[in-house]
């Protein structure tokens, strides 16, 4: 059992990294599908990675509307927090398999942004369809462009969309591949945000 400090240590690495991880997710998805900038939330998004993503930038230009600089912080986030974690832990730092282990969290945290992004589209087309929250109206802009090849290939089920239900069986496929793959490497699951 490890000691109170090591937990500590751990919940404040995983706490803190996983959020701005999952805040740089974000701002690359936010740019993937164009979504409103003007969005209050995807300001502070915004005024969030532009610090370091700014000079990022500068060397490693975006391609075809894909955001490279931020795919490469959500990476060098997740590596930076592996290699923090590895220290707390006293276990080996092997410069491969943290490499190797970065990109399945980066691939853990894309599956997991959308798995729970859907489940509260989901769930707030129950409580309060077509709200104008700003949170709600985002997570409807990163969700939809994934929705709608799944929604143009159902059949018509009379007014029943049951195309969450596909997109999420999906999300689960993709995550149960990253799992396995992630084994045959020996990625851990405690240091992995997003599995």
């Amino acid at each position: 059992m490890s000691s109170p400090l090591t937990q500590v240590g751990l919940l404040l690495i995983q706490t803190l990294f996983g959020l701005y991880m999952l805040i740089v997710m974000l701002r690359f998805l936010l740019q993937l599908v164009r979504a409103d900038f003007y969005n209050p939330i995807s300001q502070f998004i915004v005024k969030a990675t532009n610090p370091l993503l700014v000079p990022m930038r500068r060397v490693i230009p975006g391609f075809g509307g894909i955001d490279f600089s931020s795919l490469l912080l959500a990476y060098m986030v997740q590596l930076i927090a592996l290699v923090l974690i590895m220290l707390i832990l006293g276990g080996p730092l092997k410069p491969p398999l943290l490499l190797v282990w970065s990109l399945f969290g980066v691939a853990g945290m894309m599956v997991s942004v959308y798995f729970w992004g859907l489940l509260l589209v989901v769930i707030l087309s129950w409580i309060a369809p077509g709200s104008p929250n700003p949170a709600v109206m985002l997570i409807n802009q990163i969700i939809n462009p994934m929705m709608e090849p799944i929604r143009k290939r159902m059949p018509d089920m009379g007014g029943i969309d049951l195309s969450p239900l596909i997109a999420l069986l999906i999300l689960q496929i993709v995550r149960i591949l990253i799992d396995y793959f992630g084994q045959s490497v020996a990625v851990p699951h405690q240091v992995i945000f997003g599995i």
